[in-house]
């Protein structure tokens, strides 16, 4: 039996993940290895590793790492931290493959112990484009480790190979948000309103907004201008906590404040999957710089206000506005998105990333790929 480790830091990259657990978990030849660490084991966050027990998960490890400072030396100490546990996990539970997801720094340590260690390397969602944030360099470097490629789109897949990797170790698989959506049973309107007490209808706007990590200078004004624009439209709206990156606590400062002094604010430190899905199914618009607007919202239809410069080079379909920071082009962008022209081009839109039947690719290729030289020694190579 082959062992499949798995490692999950944050609520996002879980939800991306879970359905790919399932299919590990169910396959006789496989044998899930799930570690959790990051924003899971942390109140601040919601303390979601209660979200991945219920969902029936054994979880091999618990790696708590979280040292909440703002401080720009946060992040590679929790690195360190990670890697020399991590050593250890890989060291007693032995494990064939890594499986991995995305471009965040727990990733690229655990991918960087995997490494070290001579344990090939499945990573999901590579070849993707973020210039305004770190991300894009531990994507590309986490690409340079891996041994198995499952990007999302067909693009990301050129991108990899323009990389040197081998065209065989590559998988489009489409992207696990599409599937997600697919295999997910909205909570109906009554349902989601009863458990939020929020009116969610098309006036209200869902927004995350997380730190831009290459453009910590300007977060501060970015932050108010974003929260002036909202007070400036007067919607209802549902948002949610930002992610643990640097910059993050001083966000969710500043939505506290802005909760307070709003009645038409509501926050939610973690949604969880199937209620952050089922209130953009019914939203007006998605507003701010998270992925998941650019992946799940144009295939929900959803129009989508995507701010500044984190998500920038990602594919984006026609249901997307773009702006800048500043408040009055915000408020533009908001307002077009809430209008009934904008709302019926949003409804003819097309997703791009794929068709949703990524989970069960996924687990077929890991039960199937041989663990050998072929694998194990890579080669750049260029046609």
């Amino acid at each position: 039996m082959k062992k499949i480790a798995a490692i999950t830091g944050t609520r996002a990259e879980y939800g991306l993940l879970k359905n790919t657990l399932k299919e590990i978990d169910k396959c006789k030849n496989l044998q899930l290895q799930l570690i959790v660490t990051g924003a899971h084991l942390s109140e601040e966050f919601g303390y979601t590793v209660n979200e991945i027990i219920n969902d029936g998960f054994i979880i091999e490890e618990k790696i708590p790492i979280l040292m909440r400072s703002s401080d720009t030396n946060s992040a590679p100490k929790e690195m360190g931290l990670l890697m020399i546990q991590l050593s250890q996990t890989f060291e007693r539970i032995k494990p064939d493959i890594l499986l991995i997801l995305g471009d965040r720094y727990e990733i690229f340590a655990a991918a960087s112990v995997a490494m070290a260690m001579n344990i090939p390397i499945a990573h999901i969602s590579g070849g993707e484009i973020t210039e305004g944030a770190i991300d894009e360099q531990i994507r590309h470097a986490i690409t340079k480790m891996s041994h198995l490629h499952f990007p999302g789109a067909e693009v990301y897949s050129k991108n990899i190979i323009n990389m040197g990797e081998e065209p065989w170790r590559v998988f489009n698989v489409g992207d696990p948000g599409i599937e997600n959506i697919k295999l997910t049973n909205f909570l109906t309107k009554l349902e989601i309103e009863e458990e939020l007490n929020v009116v969610v209808d098309d006036q209200t706007l869902l927004v995350t907004y997380h730190p831009v990590t290459l453009e910590a200078d300007l977060l501060p004004a970015q932050v108010d201008n974003i929260i002036e624009a909202l007070q400036k439209v007067n919607k209802n709206m549902i948002i949610t906590y930002p992610n643990s990156d640097n910059g993050g606590d001083y966000i969710i400062k500043k939505l506290e404040e802005f909760q307070k002094n709003n009645v038409k604010v509501h926050l939610f430190k973690n949604l969880g999957i199937l209620k952050y899905l089922s209130v953009m199914n019914l939203c007006g618009a998605v507003v701010g710089n998270s992925s998941s607007a650019l992946i799940e919202a144009p295939y929900l239809k959803v129009p989508v206000v995507n701010i500044g410069n984190r998500q920038k080079g990602r594919l984006m379909a026609d249901n997307i506005i773009c702006c800048d920071n500043e408040r009055t082009n915000i408020i533009k962008a908001i307002e077009k998105a809430s209008s009934v022209e904008f709302r019926e081009k949003a409804r003819k839109s097309k997703s791009l990333y794929g068709e949703g039947n990524t989970s069960k690719e996924i687990a077929g290729i890991l039960e199937k790929i041989e663990i050998n030289d072929k694998l194990l020694k890579k080669k750049l190579v260029w046609s």
